[in-house]
C-alpha cells in the first residue's frame, strides 16, 4: 500500500495502448488494468455526466476498495446558481454515487472564476450540510489569490472545516511555447493562477498540469517532490494527479512522478508492472 494516492484525469484513454495499457486491450477494460497500477482518479466524468447504474455496477466490481474516486460534482451544482439552492441536487448526486462506498474521498467541489469573495456564505453553508464527507474545494476567483483578506477568509473557512484547498500547478503548461492544438487548448482552457500548496487536513491534494516535453515538466515537478516527500514523512497522506495537454502522456508523467519521489523516499513500493510486456520507461518517454 502506497503512503500517498497517485492518478491521472481518467482511465479512459486509447492512446495509451501499447504504451501504459496492451496494444489489444478492449478500452472497456481499461478501468482494471488503470486500477492495477494507479490507486486513485480524478473524477471529471462525473463533473461532465453523472453515470448510469450499468456503469456504476460495472466501476463497483472493477475498483478496489482502497482505490479513490475523487469525484468532482456535477457542473449543474457548482456552476449554476447559488449553492444554497443546490443542497438537494448534492444529496441526489452522492444517492447515486452510493454503490462506490468510501471510493468517493474526497468529494471535489471545483468552483468557477466567478465564485467570489461575496459567496463564502454559501459555500460555508454547503460545506456545512456535507461535513460528514471527506471534501475538497478548487477555486479559481482572483481575489482568493492576492494575499489579502479576501484569500484568508477562504482559508479560514476551510481550515475550520478541515476541508482541503486543492492545488492547481498549471505553470509547466503555460511556460511550454510550442503551437501543438492540443497544447494550444489546454493554454486556452485551463486556469494561469499562482499555486497554493496547502495541508489543511490530513490529505493535501495536487494536480500538476504539465506540457507535452516530459523534460521540460521536470523543473517545475521536482519541488513537488519534495514537498509531497515532506508531507508522507509528517504523516499525512497527499493525493498527486498529473495532466498533460491532451493526457496522453498523463500516465508517463504519474509514473515518472512516483520514479522522482521512490528516489527521494527510499523504500517507497514499486507501481506494479503496467502491461503484461512491462515496457521500459522510454517507451513512455520517461527518460
Amino acid at each position: 500500500m502506497l503512503p500517498y494516492f497517485l492518478g491521472c484525469p481518467s482511465w479512459n484513454d486509447a492512446s495509451w495502448r501499447g504504451s501504459f495499457y496492451p496494444a489489444d486491450l478492449n478500452m472497456s477494460d481499461s478501468v482494471e488494468h488503470y486500477c492495477r497500477v494507479f490507486n486513485a482518479v480524478e473524477g471529471n466524468t462525473t463533473f461532465y455526466a453523472r453515470p448510469n447504474e450499468e456503469k456504476l455496477s460495472r466501476w463497483v466490481t472493477r475498483m478496489p476498495e482502497h482505490f479513490r474516486f475523487c469525484a468532482k460534482v456535477h457542473k449543474d451544482i457548482s456552476h449554476e446558481g447559488d449553492l444554497r439552492d443546490q443542497l438537494d441536487s448534492t444529496r441526489a448526486f452522492l444517492d447515486l454515487l452510493a454503490p462506490l462506498g468510501e471510493r468517493v474521498a474526497p468529494l471535489w467541489l471545483q468552483l468557477p472564476a466567478m465564485f467570489g469573495p461575496s459567496r463564502l456564505g454559501e459555500l460555508a453553508v454547503w460545506l456545512d450540510e456535507f461535513a460528514h464527507r471527506r471534501l475538497a474545494v478548487e477555486v479559481r476567483h482572483a481575489a482568493f489569490f492576492d494575499k489579502g483578506e479576501d484569500e484568508r477568509a477562504l482559508n479560514r473557512l476551510l481550515h475550520e472545516r478541515g476541508v482541503e484547498r486543492i492545488c492547481l500547478d498549471s505553470r509547466a503548461l503555460f511556460n511550454c511555447t510550442s503551437r501543438d492544438p492540443a497544447v494550444l487548448h489546454a493554454q486556452s482552457k485551463k486556469p494561469r493562477l499562482p499555486i497554493r500548496p496547502a495541508a489543511f487536513s490530513d490529505s493535501p491534494q495536487l494536480r500538476f498540469i504539465g506540457g507535452p516535453d516530459l523534460a521540460a515538466n521536470q523543473p517545475f515537478l521536482e519541488p513537488w517532490v519534495e514537498k509531497v516527500a515532506a508531507w508522507v514523512e509528517q504523516g499525512l497522506t497527499p493525493y498527486v494527479f498529473l495532466h498533460t495537454p491532451d493526457n496522453h502522456l498523463a500516465a508517463a508523467q504519474a509514473l515518472r512522478f512516483h520514479e522522482l519521489l521512490s528516489e527521494r523516499l527510499p523504500g517507497l513500493p514499486p507501481l506494479p508492472p503496467y502491461t503484461d510486456s512491462e515496457p521500459r520507461a522510454e517507451q513512455l518517454g520517461l527518460l
